[in-house]
């Protein structure tokens, strides 16, 4: 949708394309926006000069669908200037962005990226666990700086084989990190919001007593009311002085501030982080720390997974503006 001298244009019914708004770009549209642009009208709200609540009540009864980054939330407040909204599709896994009960209340579906991203983040989470051991970030410094010649041996790294592991979330990402992990060596443990009847591996309902009894924590759960500083002070102690924590979670499920402190008393051993609390804010102290590998929140975008993302946004939106069933409906438990 284009705009010019302050004024927004129309959306033109004789297009015949299905209507969709996007409160803020998300990747796929950097990378497939002309795919994307073949089957659907934009209504791009951050390109309008207008501020959004009267962006959104000028469109209120021709907006049926929505495109969420997953980042920008999605408000009680947002919901209630869209009365004509049936659908929210995000390109998240994760929902913590969107006011669930009020979009039940209002019979709006919701589709997410399903499991789509899982094997990109479980291959993440175990690189940034194997960084974190064996030093490579450190060690790649070390040779660019040409440390080598002058400073000799580069310290020693640990053994991934062998290590207790505990994943906390066994979704589908963290069957897919067990299952790496697995090949790897490692004795696998877990949490998640229940026992799984199926899983072999070791289950602990009681989260420090997880971590008091792992090398390794790695968070795949989501972002809940419940989850959100679940890795407080407590757990982190629990894992002793030689535990390393990965997150690809989400950031708030971690207390950060408690974390940092632990990781520059040296009460934990290292982390390996893609997401954070208030992103793209990081920490400052994590920046000289050698026992930490940084990743911006990049676990799910790989060249691969953004075409089939493409691809499932079109299919979700097909199928609702067909009246179908939806590719990856997210259903209440």
């Amino acid at each position: 949708m284009a705009y010019y001298r302050g004024q927004e244009s129309h959306v033109h019914p004789s297009q015949n394309l299905p209507l969709v708004l996007v409160l803020e770009p998300p990747p796929v549209f950097k990378f497939h926006g002309d795919q994307l642009l073949k089957k659907f009208q934009f209504l791009k709200a951050w390109e309008s000069p207008l501020p959004l609540d009267q962006f959104l009540t000028i469109h209120a009864h021709s907006v049926q669908a929505l495109l969420s980054p997953g980042t920008h939330p999605v408000t009680l407040e947002t919901l209630r200037l869209l009365p004509s909204l049936g659908l929210i599709v995000t390109t998240s896994v994760g929902l913590n962005h969107i006011d669930l009960p009020e979009c039940r209340r209002r019979g709006i579906s919701i589709a997410n990226a399903g499991n789509l991203y899982s094997e990109d983040v479980a291959d993440l989470a175990v690189g940034l666990l194997i960084d974190v051991l064996r030093k490579i970030s450190v060690a790649d410094r070390y040779v660019k700086r040409q440390l080598w010649p002058s400073e000799g041996e580069f310290p020693l790294g640990i053994k991934l084989r062998g290590r207790q592991v505990g994943i906390v979330g066994l979704g589908s990402i963290g069957f897919e990190v067990a299952k790496r992990l697995d090949a790897f060596g490692c004795s696998i443990l877990y949490n998640s919001r229940r026992k799984k009847p199926s899983i072999h591996y070791p289950y602990y309902s009681n989260i420090c007593e997880l971590a008091s009894n792992c090398d390794v924590l790695i968070i795949c759960c989501a972002l809940t009311d419940k989850t959100h500083h679940m890795i407080n002070k407590e757990v982190l102690l629990a894992m002793g002085k030689k535990g390393v924590i990965v997150n690809v979670g989400r950031g708030a499920i971690i207390d950060e501030q408690e974390m940092v402190g632990c990781l520059m008393r040296g009460e934990i051993a290292g982390a390996g982080l893609d997401v954070f609390e208030k992103e793209p804010d990081v920490p400052k102290e994590l920046f000289d720390l050698d026992n930490v590998v940084l990743s911006p929140h990049r676990a799910v975008h790989s060249q691969e997974t953004l075409m089939a993302l493409c691809d499932l946004v079109v299919g979700n939106f097909e199928a609702f503006f067909s009246n179908k069933p939806l590719l990856t409906p997210v259903v209440d438990e």
